[in-house]
């Protein structure tokens, strides 16, 4: 069975000619198919034109936040739905081709867990495509996961790799390198790129784009390196301060008993005393870091599998 999740936000100009496109070719790839749209809270008419299709067609499933969540949100609740082997998204503002998708079902078939669609030629403005490509840059030199696209829409997973991802926040434009940290390989295809035909980017653009991925990309940064061991991660930060503050009052001390000179008030002095104390409090976060993720990590906290999510309107009700 072949499962496609589309998360929609605001799409009504969109949303019938993608419709349309994607019914001629999804089954075509697989006799068994659904179709899985989730509404992020659209302040459109985007669910009503949803409800639609899913009266004429018993393979549409919808689903609707009761407000704008983000795409990450949509996906992980598209990908806890979905019940195919083989899991596609794509946006539905036509700009990835429903048509590319058997390139990319063709390469997951041969036992690749993620396929990536690659832009090659993308037809956005060249600002976006300029801080696209910083960002692949970037990511490139952070984890060394070599892709030339992280955050193209279309995508192909298996069923193992989607049950068990969760994404967040800004979490979606990482999601081939968090495949590639649970051990799922990773790979890209060159699709095609239409411009945008209805509407604009619900999404920030431009170099703007840069400056919102940079938190989450210090999220990914620390989460791939120290998720499992926070304390190496801040007690190295607070053994610094802390050392460097005890040089600073080391110094002083021997200034003051040595050569009589007067430190009480020194600028330097109150320095040397924040240094220090910024880093036990730094230290101890780790230290606490630490040992809430040996608590999560217990049986108990283990019990729940899935995902709950504010919804408006579900096809499972």
């Amino acid at each position: 069975m072949l499962s496609v999740v589309v998360p929609v936000f605001n799409e009504e100009e969109s949303i019938v000619a993608f419709y349309t496109e994607l019914l001629k070719i999804v089954p075509s790839l697989d006799k068994s198919y659904e179709i899985i749209f989730i509404d992020d809270g659209s302040s459109d008419k985007s669910l009503e034109i949803i409800k639609a299709f899913e009266k004429k067609n018993k393979n549409i499933r919808a689903f609707s936040f009761r407000r704008n969540l983000g795409k990450s949100e949509a996906l992980t609740l598209g990908f806890e739905k979905a019940n195919g082997d083989f899991i596609v998204t794509l946006d539905a503002d036509l700009q990835d081709k429903p048509t590319e998708i058997y390139k990319l079902l063709n390469k997951a078939r041969e036992g690749i867990d993620l396929v990536c669609g690659w832009r090659k030629d993308r037809k956005d403005n060249k600002n976006a495509v300029l801080s696209s490509k910083i960002f692949n840059i970037f990511a490139v030199l952070f984890w060394g996961l070599k892709l030339h696209d992280y955050n193209c829409g279309l995508k192909v997973y298996s069923k193992d790799l989607a049950k068990n991802i969760y994404l967040y926040g800004g979490m979606h434009r990482f999601i081939p390198l968090l495949a590639y940290q649970k051990g799922f390989s990773v790979s890209e295809v060159e699709v095609i790129h239409e411009t945008r035909k209805f509407g604009e980017s619900k999404y920030a653009k431009g170099f703007i784009k840069i400056f919102k991925n940079l938190p989450d990309m210090f999220t990914m940064l620390f989460l791939a390196k120290y998720s499992k061991r926070p304390l190496h991660f801040f007690g190295s930060i607070g053994i610094i301060f802390s050392l460097i503050g005890t040089i600073i009052l080391t110094y002083l001390t021997y200034m003051h008993y040595v050569f009589g000179e007067t430190v009480g008030r020194r600028p330097i002095l109150f320095i040397g005393i924040l240094f220090i104390i910024s880093g036990l409090q730094t230290f101890f976060t780790g230290f606490l870091a630490d040992l809430m993720i040996n608590i999560s990590h217990t049986p108990r906290a283990q019990d729940s599998t899935h995902f709950h999510f504010p919804l408006k309107y579900s096809s499972d009700i």
